[in-house]
């Protein structure tokens, strides 16, 4: 029993600390994108890869951190206005019915709302590997 005081108060130290930090990282960045995924498809005659359909939401002021997908990525606003840029690239704003395209081997360099009073939404969809992750951080 010992043994498990040291290990309890350990826990209980890191949970609380990560709380914290949570909780500081709310108050000082801009709001979080609200991703839903819709649809996910493996794709019989593209043996591994899927295409995966998700619904993203950008609270007014809202920004992507810089990532990547790994993956073709078709872009669709359905309402609002977003601003894409991809590495090399000038910045785009988009609105209703603007597409976007992104490829495997592209940097996502900006990625945010265009207003910091009004929401914004865009559909998502990607070709990709079975497994791989959605978004990759860059630094």
């Amino acid at each position: 029993m010992d043994i498990l005081k040291p290990l309890l108060a350990s826990l209980l130290l890191a949970a609380a600390t990560t709380t914290a930090m949570a909780q500081h990282a709310s108050t000082t960045t801009a709001p979080h994108a609200i991703v839903k995924t819709l649809m996910t498809k493996p794709l019989a005659q593209h043996p591994g890869e899927e295409l995966v359909m998700l619904s993203v939401e950008y609270p007014p002021g809202s920004v992507d951190p810089v990532h990547r997908h790994n993956a073709n990525a078709l872009v669709y606003v359905v309402n609002g206005s977003i601003v894409m840029g991809l590495r090399g690239s000038k910045p785009v704003t988009l609105g209703p019915g603007q597409t976007f395209y992104e490829g495997p081997n592209d940097v996502h360099e900006i990625g945010r709302n265009a207003s910091t009073t009004r929401p914004a939404k865009f559909i998502v969809v990607l070709l990709k590997k079975i497994g791989a992750p959605v978004l990759v951080p860059v630094k």
